[in-house]
């Protein structure tokens, strides 16, 4: 384990080492999504899920922000699988996904946007702000992983990539 750490990459060898960075942002983006949904499914229990579903198929607008928000996770866990190959439109990608969530989960919050389910709790905007900063932390810390070191940036400037 330890020469991971001295040399700075996983998976040496015939094929290109990925940078430590990569593989740890990558890994928690798996992780964090996957976990993620089995926490929920906990939660909510069959029962309950499948009466999320159903409500959710019950108007053109819920039906369609829940194929979004499916497509929205599929996408992310994409994203992490190109992070892993070194492919430079995995890392913006998931930046891209990013965004996109924080524009809608503001605009939700803010304007009373249907459903509640993605609003932020809080009585001003800033302390809905506050909450969205905290819930969307980690994925700002995998990010600031895959765009600032160097040996992330250096991962995929690489020839063939």
């Amino acid at each position: 384990m330890s020469e991971v750490f001295r040399a700075g990459s996983v998976l040496s060898g015939r094929e290109a080492a990925i940078p430590v960075p990569v593989w740890v942002a990558a890994s928690a983006i798996i992780a964090t999504r996957l976990i993620g949904v089995l926490l929920l499914a906990n939660e909510l229990g069959w029962q309950e899920a499948l009466n999320f579903v159903h409500r959710s198929a019950q108007s053109w607008d819920s039906t369609l922000l829940f194929v979004a928000s499916q497509l929205l996770f599929f996408a992310e866990l994409r994203c992490a699988f190109a992070v892993l190959r070194g492919q430079n439109w995995g890392r913006w990608g998931f930046l891209a996904a990013q965004l996109l969530t924080v524009i809608y989960m503001l605009v939700a919050s803010v304007s009373g946007f249907y459903p509640e389910i993605f609003s932020l709790n809080g009585e001003s905007t800033l302390q809905m702000v506050r909450s969205l900063a905290a819930s969307r932390f980690p994925d700002l810390l995998v990010l600031l992983l895959l765009f600032v070191p160097q040996s992330s940036r250096g991962f995929y400037r690489r020839p063939g990539r």
